[in-house]
């Protein structure tokens, strides 16, 4: 159910533009504009209030015809409000009434700017700050084309004038000083021009007297310009305040989406993809002394919880574990969820012998962990680890190796009988001399065959009764794991060259 967006408070206007329908769109769009006509309505409320005191400044007789426009405007987009949210199901309709919104506005707009001064505050306000809040609200090309039919208003209020055509407005200077006979049309700069001399007349020796005080205060310099400023800073502060709102919206929407994309939804851990992309992170940021951890933890006998308990206490016993690893690990270390009820543990700068005791108390933090899913279940289960280490010795010469086996395919490339050149859209890549291979970083796959290491590891505590940690880098099997790190990669390169 939609909540009537009269109704709605800061947290729904603040999802209005992910989860509101375009008709809730459009009506707030509505209730907008009755905003800024109100202000209008109270504005004619005060001069007619003052009118003894304000006549001398604002045309009478046209602020009667003025104040009824402002109220019939007013009263149909107060309609409009509750008209646009009955037709939402009626995409056609609310197209089409949406038109008749944007244009009935725009044509407001033209007219409040044409028979209330030409101030530049008014019109870029109104212009400009409007026509971004409307693309937030409805369909872009209705604002687009709009914001041209208002520019081209605007342009043809100011050349007219200059044909001889004299427009209507409220704007009228009656100063006994200044010598004008007739009303003449003045742009809003050259009005303030004439205005200005005027003040300056008023002023002897550089001093004011109480005198030139009133004159002052009978100008109607002070009043139009105040009345600008009433028309539209109050309309920019909420814009700016709506873009800032807006502006919180997507950067909470972007921090949401990168939570979900990076992190497994049931454990709160990094995914499978995230760990991984650490992985290769903090691999190129390693030293030349600096070792390698990577552990496969994986839980014994998790299909039985799921088939005896159910998968809801499953996802209970695989939340708690995330907890022990997060408590127990730094922030420096990884922690992802590889996989079912496996998990990823990457010690940066962590040697053997100390990751293997950091991976022991895990085991033993896991076992002697008691799950309480309710009064009347309660259990423990283990874990199994396989634990890899790659040495800094190890990592130089895979780099090594895979430097020479890239430096093979160059020179097997160039000893192929060349073809003739086909010109090719793409941007030429810079091949790297076979001097600067030695420079080559690690291998591509270089994070999926650590873990594959730490896997046989794995299978191993397994095959030796679950419940322990295993070492790839202890294991018989295992003896020349360098070999089988870029073993993969050196057969391809053996391809290449026959």
């Amino acid at each position: 159910m939609v909540t009537p967006i009269y109704r709605a408070g800061y947290k729904k206007l603040s999802q209005m533009i992910f989860e509101w329908q375009a008709a809730d769109r459009a009506s707030l769009l509505a209730i907008f504009i009755v905003m800024e006509i109100t202000m209008h309505w109270l504005w004619c409320l005060f001069v007619w209030l003052r009118q003894e005191a304000l006549e001398g400044y604002v045309d009478m007789a046209l602020l009667y015809p003025i104040w009824a426009v402002i109220t019939l405007i007013g009263i149909f987009f107060c309609w409009m409000v509750g008209h646009l949210s009955h037709i939402r199901d009626d995409s056609k309709r609310l197209h089409n009434w949406q038109i008749v919104l944007i244009c009935v506005y725009g044509l407001y707009i033209a007219v409040v700017v044409l028979v209330m001064g030409h101030s530049s505050l008014v019109s870029g306000v109104s212009l400009v700050g409007g026509t971004m809040l409307a693309m937030m609200l409805v369909r872009r090309r209705y604002i687009w084309y709009a914001f041209l039919i208002q520019v081209y208003l605007i342009v043809l209020m100011a050349i007219l004038p200059y044909l001889g055509v004299t427009l209507p407005s409220m704007r009228q200077l009656n100063i006994p000083s200044l010598p004008l006979g007739t009303y003449s049309y003045q742009t809003y700069s050259e009005m303030t021009s004439i205005e200005n001399a005027i003040e300056a007349t008023i002023f002897q020796d550089g001093t004011l007297s109480w005198d030139s005080i009133n004159e002052i205060r009978r100008s109607s310099v002070f009043f139009w310009r105040v009345t600008h400023m009433y028309l539209a800073l109050p309309k920019a502060i909420f814009m700016v305040y709506i873009f800032s709102t807006l502006l919180l919206i997507l950067d909470n929407s972007k921090k949401q989406i990168v939570q979900h994309a990076n992190h497994d939804e049931l454990t709160g851990l990094k995914n499978r993809r995230c760990g991984l992309t650490k992985m290769r992170q903090t691999l190129a940021k390693l030293t030349k002394s600096q070792d390698y951890t990577v552990i496969l933890l994986d839980l014994d006998l998790f299909k039985d919880i799921n088939d005896n308990y159910g998968h809801d206490v499953g996802d209970h016993v695989l939340k708690e574990v995330a907890d022990i690893l997060t408590d127990k690990l730094t922030e420096t270390d990884i922690v992802s969820r590889y996989g079912g009820e496996e998990f990823l543990i990457v010690l940066p700068d962590i040697a053997h012998d100390l990751a293997m005791a950091i991976a022991e108390q895990l085991r033993c933090d896991i076992a002697t962990h008691v799950f309480q899913i309710d009064h009347n279940l309660r259990f423990k289960i283990t874990a199994s680890l396989g634990l890899y280490t790659l040495t800094h010795v190890e990592r130089a010469c895979i780099r090594q190796r895979y430097a020479a086996i890239k430096s093979k395919e160059t020179v097997a490339t160039s000893s192929l009988p060349k073809l003739p050149t086909i010109k090719s859209r793409k941007s030429k890549r810079a091949s790297i001399p076979v001097s600067e291979l030695r420079y080559a970083q690690l291998p591509s796959d270089i994070c999926q065959r650590l873990i594959r290491v730490a896997d046989k590891a794995l299978y191993e505590a397994k095959d030796r009764g679950r419940n322990q940690v295993v070492s790839a880098n202890e294991m018989t099997v295992t003896k020349d794991s360098i070999g089988q790190l870029y073993s993969s990669q050196k057969t391809s390169g053996q391809k290449t060259d026959a």
